[in-house]
């Protein structure tokens, strides 16, 4: 059989019933022995960074890791966004690009260009995959496949990238005679002198926090969640990328604590004293921008399967743990059913008492100049959601709104980019999650401005008659960066909306392009009457929700202005909008903080 024929067969013995690419002559072979072989479909997109999205949120709906074909030259080159991205956020993929005649593609070629279209695009990937090479000789098929998928899901996951010139996919070779890749025994190290450390932590707390993150999903530990939050009593917050691992209205889980958190999650976190964070990397959004004013009271274990990530907070960590979530929750969970942690009631009372206090929906979310609101907008569309509904951000209004107010139960999904937070992820992660449920439904919650960067995976979609709900968020232009340019420079705009630079279309013309149903939600009662009636439509839509183009993203930590003009960086726990300095020192058991007493806030 030809190389691509084995490569063929091969994904079909691993039970691979969707990839995604785009044809081209470098990888021509490949994708007629797929299609030849009938198992495995290509789905072909419109863009290569679409392949690479699709193909993380397929491994997080279905668990199965799978691949992007791509062929030499800008096929490859177009696919680096979402490489990036699958890396940020360690979810696994296996890329099988296709490159120029492997005569040109030595180590020992001089040239910077090869043949037609070639290049070394596993040198361009090298420092953003788990591990990028050639394949040289056709009977090296087997091991270099076995080796590629094998590493894309050990340890701390990620994507890896595979070449294959043309002429070794076109190659004739022998199936008996092929190599098998072996993996290494894996090195076992014991992490009892550890857990004994944490349980003893958590033992003598009063105030203890479990900080739970998507490295849990990844570990295929979830199941795991509710077996400790039983076992510990603790209050429990998780990260963004991993709010659908548990119900967010079990009566322990806090919500989502950081630089965006929720202000009863960020009490939470800021006044514990023993904080254990499993799985998940404790970047800048979730501890802010000054390390020693985060959970400040507290004594801190994290869990990490990247050693460089356990330990990367140095002495403010006191127990870095480097390994696996699901070995380390199982070793923990040994040791408290041997003797399980006294309740809290007192902790636990006054972490339902933030919650009641400052409910994700504040006065800062009201409508505006006859504008609805999209955090009420996306609060209220939990109730509308299916139990098995998979939701997918995009990024700006739709990221930032629907992962601090939105609620899941079990069984309901939220997928997005937290690591990268590319726009235009939004459609294709939306492809995806569909194939991954067999063509299954998909709410994927969008932005004017991020729906142009892969605007044309619409194609994808009504091709295969996807159902996939498109949420648009009307802003005029991007947002986000008003705000930040209204932060920086007095509100002098370039670039985010109309009159500075940039338009974006009439989204109901354009779903009449592409042959789907448009819908326009302005006010509270179009609300009320047409999300009831997208969620039981039948195949894709784009449903256009207009709010105000400059409504604040609260609440969030950010610089307080004083009435001298000096700026003050406030902690964690004081976000804005300002909440009356009496009201924030009531909530501080560990102490107001010195910044926020100078903090003047006015009266409202």
């Amino acid at each position: 059989m030809k190389t691509s024929d084995y490569i063929a067969e091969y994904l079909a013995a691993r039970g691979i019933r969707h990839v995604f690419g785009i044809v081209g002559a470098g990888n021509a072979h490949l994708f007629d022995s797929i299609h030849k072989l009938g198992f495995t479909q290509i789905v072909c997109v419109h863009h290569e960074q679409a392949a690479c999205m699709a193909m993380q949120t397929y491994f997080r709906t279905s668990g199965t890791i799978t691949a992007a074909i791509l062929t030499t030259g800008a096929g490859s080159t177009n696919a680096s966004t979402g490489i990036v991205g699958a890396w940020a956020d360690s979810i696994p993929g296996v890329v099988i690009s296709g490159n120029e005649n492997s005569r040109y593609t030595h180590a020992d070629n001089p040239l910077r260009m090869w043949g037609v279209q070639g290049y070394d695009s596993p040198e361009m990937v090298r420092r953003v995959t788990k591990h990028a090479d050639r394949v040289m000789d056709p009977a090296r098929i087997a091991y270099e496949l076995d080796k590629a998928f094998h590493i894309a899901g050990s340890g701390r996951p990620g994507p890896v990238w595979l070449d294959v010139p043309m002429d070794i996919q076109a190659a004739v070779l022998d199936e008996t005679t092929l190599e098998r890749f072996q993996p290494p025994a894996e090195a076992t190290v014991s992490i009892d002198a550890d857990v004994e450390r944490v349980v003893a932590m958590l033992r003598g707390a009063e105030r203890p926090v479990l900080w739970l993150g998507h490295g849990i999903r990844l570990a295929g530990a979830v199941d795991l969640i509710e077996p400790l939050l039983a076992a510990t009593g603790a209050p429990a917050l998780v990260s963004w990328a991993g709010i659908d691992m548990v119900a967010s209205e079990h009566p322990q889980v806090y919500g989502r604590a950081g630089v965006y958190g929720g202000r009863a999650s960020n009490f939470v976190l800021q006044n514990c004293d023993a904080l254990l964070c499993v799985g998940t990397r404790l970047a800048i959004p979730q501890v802010g921008y000054d390390l020693t004013e985060f959970a400040r009271g507290a004594r801190v274990a994290v869990v990490d399967i990247d050693p460089a990530e356990a330990v990367k907070h140095g002495s403010r960590v006191e127990v870095a743990i480097a390994a696996d979530a699901r070995t380390f929750l199982e070793a923990l969970l040994a040791a408290l059913t041997a003797a399980p942690l006294a309740p809290r009631p007192a902790w636990r009372a006054r972490c339902d008492g933030y919650r009641e206090s400052f409910p994700s929906i504040g006065p800062e979310h009201a409508d505006a100049e006859g504008f609805i609101n999209s955090y009420p907008v996306l609060e209220r569309m939990s109730d509308h959601l299916k139990p098995d509904q998979i939701v997918v951000t995009d990024m700006g209004t739709a990221l930032l709104s629907g992962h601090q107010v939105m609620r899941f139960r079990d069984g309901q999904r939220l997928m997005t980019s937290t690591g990268l937070g590319e726009m235009g992820f939004g459609l294709p992660a939306a492809i995806g999650a569909s194939f991954a449920r067999d063509r299954g439904e998909v709410l994927c919650l969008n932005c004017d401005g991020g729906m142009m960067m892969n605007l044309q995976e619409l194609q994808t979609i009504v091709h295969h008659a996807l159902p996939i709900k498109i949420i648009v968020f009307n802003n005029d232009g991007y947002l986000m960066i008003k705000h930040t340019q209204k932060a920086l420079f007095k509100g002098r705009y370039s670039g985010t909306d109309e009159r500075s630079g940039v338009t974006c279309p009439d989204y109901a013309k354009v779903a009449a392009a592409f042959g789907m149903p448009a819908y326009q939600v302005r006010t509270w009662d179009d609300y009320e009457r047409v999300i009831p009636e997208i969620q039981v439509h039948d195949g894709p839509l784009i449903c256009e929700i207009f709010m105000h183009p400059e409504q604040m993203f609260f609440p969030k930590l950010s610089l307080a202005t004083q009435p001298d003009g000096s700026l003050i960086s406030p902690p964690l726990e004081d976000l804005s909008p300002f909440i009356p300095r009496a009201a924030l020192r009531e909530a501080m058991l560990v102490g107001i903080h010195e910044k926020s007493t100078r903090i003047q806030v006015e009266p409202t």
